[in-house]
């Protein structure tokens, strides 16, 4: 029998972690692609000027950047503020009542199905050796000490919709005035594609669900922004 851990299972702890960080990475991938895309190709339905198309893009994406990693940070920072009071109530209901937690303790053991007395030898054990640890993992499915950091959220946020807004950027400056916008087109459904199949392999997913979601939403916002730029364009 063999009683070393599996380090290839996952483990609620590296799953929410793991979960945390690929959502902020991909929604600011994606965000930073198909908001860039949309601005730069409305744009050039609008005007041939390189610069003007240009100039509008890195505006979006500055202004897209900075909001994603705001809205992240506040987002992160109340769940973040959530997560220590029910961990300080849970502290006070230790200090003020500690048999009846341990009560409880048990009673959630056992209904994970362990035997009673097995149960109220597990919580017995883990209260001695961290006991807000445990009643945190066991009722709230918080780790104390590994709480989500929303500096770290909105960095990441940040530099994902930057590094996403870029592809777009590049693609509606680099090519000839002709070639612009279908070259753009497909450089986002590509990337969106490939953000789409990378959250699915990451998240150990279905990978068509999020690789189609993710190029039919980039081809509409596309189509209704390249419309919006055309119609604009005309009448202004």
């Amino acid at each position: 029998m063999n009683d070393q851990p599996h380090h290839d299972e996952p483990h609620q702890g590296n799953i929410s972690g793991r979960l945390n960080w690929l959502r902020a990475g991909v929604l600011g991938a994606n965000d930073g692609i198909v908001s860039t895309a949309g601005i730069v190709l409305g744009v050039a339905a609008a005007t041939t000027s390189r610069t003007t198309i240009v100039t509008a893009g890195v505006a979006g994406l500055t202004a897209g950047a900075m909001s994603m990693a705001v809205g992240e940070y506040v987002s992160v920072s109340s769940q973040r503020d959530t997560e220590r009071a029910l961990l300080a109530r849970e502290g006070r209901e230790l200090r003020e009542t500690p048999e009846e937690e341990l009560a409880e303790l048990t009673d959630l053991y056992a209904v994970k199905g362990l035997s009673h007395e097995l149960a109220a030898e597990v919580a017995e054990q883990l209260t001695a050796r961290d006991a807000l640890a445990a009643h945190a993992e066991v009722e709230l499915g918080l780790n104390p000490g590994n709480l989500t950091s929303p500096w770290r959220a909105a960095l990441a946020s940040w530099v994902a919709f930057a590094l996403g807004g870029l592809l777009p950027l590049v693609a509606i400056a680099v090519p000839p005035p002709d070639l612009r916008v279908r070259v753009t087109v497909v450089a986002v459904l590509v990337a969106l594609g490939l953000t789409g199949v990378t959250a699915g392999r990451l998240g150990e997913a279905p990978l068509a669900r999020p690789f189609w979601r993710n190029v039919v939403g980039g081809m509409v916002a596309m189509a209704v922004t390249y419309g919006i730029g055309t119609l604009v364009g005309h009448v202004v």
